[in-house]
């Protein structure tokens, strides 16, 4: 069974950074694309940035210009560098092995605990 860590989460004030990490056991990490979720207050997962196996990345609108997606196949591991986070950025992010169907990106996991992110003055 595949498990996600996430880690790195942490309060902070509008403007300033973190870097989240998630590493990811149980499976052939390399052959994967992979997403960070963002789960703010009482709505739903919203995927903000995702990472092919390739490397090639793709970002929410917004989330473009802001955030950055990285992955290092040796560690397993895949990096979410967030910058001038916002208010609206708050609330707990997951990583997940992603799929893309007919509708869309799709997550092949359970989702891990999340790394909770909090942004306020």
């Amino acid at each position: 069974q595949v498990q996600l860590v996430e880690s790195g989460g942490g309060s902070v004030q509008p403007g300033e950074s973190l870097r989240l990490s998630c590493t990811v056991f149980g499976t052939d990490f390399s052959k994967y694309p992979m997403g960070w979720y963002h789960l703010p207050p009482g709505k739903q997962h919203d995927l903000v940035a995702t990472v092919a196996a390739g490397g090639s990345t793709n970002y929410k609108d917004s989330a473009q210009g802001r955030f950055i997606i990285s992955r290092d196949n040796a560690k397993n591991a895949v990096y979410l560098q967030m910058n001038d986070l916002k208010p609206d950025d708050a609330g707990v992010y997951y990583c997940n092995r992603i799929l893309m169907t007919s509708s869309g990106w799709s997550r092949l996991d359970d989702w891990g605990q999340g790394t909770l992110v909090t942004v306020t003055t």
